[in-house]
């Protein structure tokens, strides 16, 4: 498989205003940036995903222990949408090699169509790419793991920098491509405000109306002719 799924229930509880989301691992989990210890994989246990922020079409992630009192991760994610949301928390994962952890692809909250994909180093996208036979996401920026304090705003100065760094995706041939060939983007606000559920009957029945009285005009002009 290219991809591992994990449907966590009753593991995952998740608060709607920032997403908290509990979650357990059975085994140890790649994510993405660079571990202070020199790797970026979260042992096997028990971690809390949050939003730290979500105001654009970038949105920041945070890992933490089960106490919420170390940050494991401040991850950078790009929305990206699943044909069906359910009522459980999803977590994807892409396959490594034998003996490897799975890596963290995304994350769905329970009943959002959109998700969290996460964004990797290029160098490590290159691996994961050419292993799973997908494209990944990829930034150039350095992203440290475990703060000595968590952080809580949304305008901190690591933050400001990922909303700002370059996203691009790698191929599995290392051909790097834009997002938008690889990520299905939300919708726009006009989009949401204005779906598509217009029905064709009503011009159906204003074309045979149309018909009918053309038909009838032809007919009386015939009769008068005659």
């Amino acid at each position: 498989m290219a991809m591992g799924i994990v449907i966590l229930s009753p593991g995952a509880k998740a608060d709607d205003w920032d997403r908290k989301t509990n979650v357990t691992f059975a085994a140890p989990v790649e994510i993405p940036g660079v571990h202070l210890s020199g790797f970026a994989v979260l042992p096997a246990g028990t971690y809390v995903f949050k939003i730290l922020d979500s105001q654009s079409d970038r949105h920041i992630v945070q890992i933490f222990n089960k106490d919420e009192t170390i940050v494991y991760a401040t991850i950078l994610a790009i929305p990206n949408y699943r044909l069906q949301a359910t009522d459980k928390t999803v977590i994807t994962f892409r396959e490594r090699g034998p003996g490897e952890p799975e890596a963290l692809r995304a994350w769905f909250y329970p009943g959002r169509n959109w998700g969290e994909e996460f964004v990797y180093s290029k160098a490590k996208a290159i691996q994961l790419a050419k292993t799973a036979n997908l494209p990944v996401l990829f930034t150039q920026m350095e992203m440290p793991l475990e703060f000595t304090e968590p952080i809580r705003s949304a305008d901190a100065p690591l933050v400001a920098n990922m909303k700002q760094a370059p996203l691009m995706a790698i191929k599995p041939t290392r051909q790097e491509v834009q997002l938008a060939d690889v990520v299905t983007a939300p919708p726009s606000e006009t989009e949401v405000a204005l779906p598509h559920t217009a029905s064709p009957l009503p011009l159906i029945g204003l074309l045979g109306l149309l018909s009918l009285a053309v038909a009838f005009a032809i007919h009386v002009t015939a009769k008068r002719l005659s």
